[in-house]
């Protein structure tokens, strides 16, 4: 007995869950002992590519062509001796496949004792699956047949499967199932749909399962037929999807009247309803509960309890073995982080959520990380990396139909825009997603964008098109969505009092007074930053630098840093210098505002941008312009933008 014969024992441990990473490493290491294999046969095995990790699980790369290699009597040898070692409830199920697959011609009695095992506690999800697929094919009833291959797509489903989960229910085409086994297959294919597929597909096989399965099934995929048309942006289908229930009969019914009723003028009795929702997973342990009452604490405008909700449901994910919630759990995390202002968390299980989100096959769930990690770094990335996650967000979105993914995305794109000053921009791409009519925004986004959409139209000199999207903030903001709305609104009336001095310093006022009695750094900031250039350009320099100052500090810690740059260029502007270093090289010789103009077209602004940015003519900028290019010696804004690229590169330090 040689290093070949643990190798094939590990090759056959895989036969148990063929798509698992590692095998049991007790459960081979027991058999091994039992046909007489010994230290140096291991060590052996060690050397010939077995890898074993410090949690005694094993690893063999190569796996399948080893199990290929041996004789089918040596297969059915290994697996005998792994059913043998296969001792206790935990390994029943795997004991009775290795007891399948030993037997050269295994009958249906088997197969009914693997089904049975495979509901039993203990086993993981991949586990289950591949018992219940082992248990149909040892199956002569169709209609059981069509049961298990279900059941074990679910499985597969669960393990984060979802190549594997199709094949299964592929099978189940080929046969003539009954109407609640057809209801349960179009239930798995439409949760599998809902997080890698079209979403109206999702739909369609959630009602028809809604329709065909037991009540105790017909609520879940009522609920989640209800998640795809969200994602859509059908506020029709998704009211049509949870039904009109009463309040209060069941947590089910709560949730689906709460968040039906919160989004129109019933929302004090649909908080209400979601309030309780968020109440009563105080003892939930499920991911689905948790995240479902998370779903419901951000629609109550609870961002706090959702973010608690969210770290709860990323828990139980990981403790339940429960792959495809766990990107979700992610999802609920970041977001919840988002809207509190804590971008570096954000960005953390965002990007964490993209990993998970991979490796179990979930590209709608992708699409949402990708607008979220674009949200975040239009903060303090560049434009190539803002638009880079917006861009792979729009590509699934525009494919799948995830609306409120698309919509995440424009913002982060505008936002972008705005923090480097690109105000008509910001707008263009805004007004669409805010303004009434058919290209809107995502019904449950598009208010939190507009107070960048009413900052970018007031800055590009058009207050009057935002008046429209205010109003409708007003009353969304009134029902309490949102913690910052209050001091949002305040900060967008104030720019839209142009026209009325007093109005406007008193509404920036109340707006950042809001903002203290609010979490949010960023978005204080933002309004201190605003409030200090209105002033600097009513010519008020003392009271701008405070709050400018203010603004660029709460920034840097925030790691805001594309808005500092911004607010740092404001308060050079009033003549106080923010502790940047002196420019390198040859940009030394140009003026404070000579270096600012010139900074700006190297990013690619035109003279009009940058006079909007800087809060001066394009005549001003034209004459300024003139004299940096004989200055420098340079002869297009090519050139220029190539010269200060390069003189304020960052040096490499060894």
């Amino acid at each position: 007995m040689t290093a070949r014969h643990v190798l094939l024992l590990t090759a056959a441990a895989y036969e148990s869950d063929p798509e698992g990473a590692r095998v049991d490493g007790g459960l081979v290491l027991r058999a091994a002992a039992a046909a007489g294999l010994g230290a140096d046969a291991l060590d052996a095995a060690e050397r010939a590519g077995l890898e074993r990790s410090p949690d005694g699980r094993l690893r063999l790369a190569g796996r399948r062509a080893v199990y290929e290699a041996a004789r089918p009597a040596q297969r059915r040898a290994a697996h005998r001796l792994l059913a043998e070692a296969a001792a206790g409830e935990r390994h029943r199920p795997a004991g009775l496949l290795h007891r399948a697959l030993a037997a050269p011609y295994p009958d249906s009695r088997t197969g009914a004792e693997l089904a049975a095992a495979a509901r039993l506690p203990g086993p993981s999800h991949g586990e289950r699956a591949t018992a219940l697929a082992h248990a149909a094919a040892l199956t002569a009833d169709p209609a059981v047949r069509a049961d298990l291959l279900v059941a074990a797509a679910d499985q597969a489903r669960r393990a984060g499967r979802p190549h594997r989960a199709r094949e299964l229910l592929d099978q189940v085409g080929e046969l003539t199932p009954p109407d609640e086994v057809r209801g349960n297959a179009a239930l798995v294919h439409g949760l599998l749909a809902l997080r890698d597929g079209p979403m109206a597909d999702a739909r369609a096989c959630l009602l028809l399962a809604a329709r065909l399965c037991p009540p105790a099934h017909a609520l879940d995929a009522r609920l989640a037929a209800a998640e795809a048309s969200w994602a859509l942006g059908d506020m029709e289908a998704y009211r049509e999807d949870v039904g009109e229930p009463r309040a209060g009969a069941a947590t089910g019914h709560d949730y689906g009247f709460g968040m039906s009723a919160a989004l129109d003028d019933r929302y004090a009795a649909g908080r209400a309803a979601l309030r309780r929702v968020v109440a009563g997973a105080a003892d939930a342990g499920a991911p689905d509960a948790l995240l479902r009452a998370g779903a419901a604490a951000l629609v109550a405008g609870d961002v706090d309890a959702a973010c608690l909700l969210g770290s709860r449901a990323l828990a139980a994910a990981r403790a339940h073995d429960a792959g495809p919630e766990l990107p979700r759990a992610l999802e609920l995390l970041a977001y919840g982080e988002l809207r509190t202002g804590r971008h570096a968390r954000a960005r953390a299980h965002a990007e964490e959520g993209l990993r998970a989100a991979r490796a179990t096959g979930q590209r709608n769930v992708l699409a949402h990380m990708h607008a979220i990690l674009a949200l975040v770094a239009s903060l303090d990335s560049d434009a190539e990396t803002v638009a880079r996650h917006a861009g792979a967000a729009q590509d699934v979105a525009a494919r799948h139909g995830l609306v409120q993914a698309a919509t995440l995305a424009q913002w982060a794109l505008a936002r972008a825009d705005l923090a480097r000053g690109r105000v008509a921009e910001a707008a263009a791409r805004l007004g669409p997603l805010v303004r009434p009519g058919p290209r809107r925004g995502h019904f449950a986004v598009r208010m939190l964008a507009v107070p960048c959409f009413v900052e970018a139209s007031a800055l590009a000199g058009d207050p009057d098109g935002a008046r429209a999207a205010v109003a409708e903030f007003t009353v969304w903001t009134e029902r309490g969505y949102d913690p910052q709305a209050l001091a949002q609104l305040a900060r967008c009336q104030a720019l839209l009092a142009a026209g009325d001095p007093a109005r406007a310093d008193a509404r920036f006022a109340e707006a950042l007074a809001r903002h203290d009695r609010a979490d949010g750094d960023f978005e204080r900031a933002r309004t201190a930053a605003l409030h200090g250039q209105w002033l600097r350009r009513a010519r008020r320099p003392a009271r701008a630098r405070v709050l400018l100052r203010d603004a660029l500090v709460a920034f840097e810690r925030c790691g805001a840093t594309v808005w500092a740059d911004r607010t740092a260029a404001e308060l050079r502007a009033t003549g106080e210098a923010p502790g940047h270093r002196e420019p390198p090289g040859r940009l030394a010789e140009l003026t404070p505002q000579q270096l600012r103009i010139a900074r700006c077209v190297a990013e690619g602004a035109t003279n009009r941008e940058v006079a909007l940015r800087l809060s001066v003519s394009p005549r001003t900028v034209d004459h300024h312009l003139r004299n940096v290019f004989a200055q420098l010696g340079v002869r297009s804004r090519v050139e220029l933008a190539r010269l200060v690229n390069h003189a304020e590169r960052p040096v490499a330090h060894s």
